[in-house]
């Protein structure tokens, strides 16, 4: 099976629902997934979030379903706190 060339990747569409987060609100990692189509990939959203490094995909707004706020690979967790908070989200 080929890609085409216009196929969305599960990454691509991830990347694209975390992008449409507003600012002051989080969605979890199960949230994403569902959103992205595969409601059980929960643990796939937070791997392209662990090695999401485009400025533009506020992977700081994902968080996980038990109210922890999960990993953060740009100045970990204590970093994602401070955003979130600067943001007016509700921790």
């Amino acid at each position: 099976m080929t890609m085409e060339k216009d196929e969305i990747t599960f990454a691509d569409r991830v990347r694209m629902i975390v992008r449409s987060i507003p600012k002051g609100e989080t969605r979890t990692y199960k949230e994403v997934a569902t959103a992205a189509g595969s409601p059980g990939a929960a643990r796939a959203v937070g791997t392209i979030m662990r090695n999401n490094y485009l400025p533009d995909v506020p992977c700081h707004r994902v968080v996980r379903s038990d109210g922890d706020l999960g990993g953060y690979n740009r100045g970990g967790v204590a970093q994602k706190r401070t955003l979130l908070l600067e943001e007016g989200a509700n921790l």
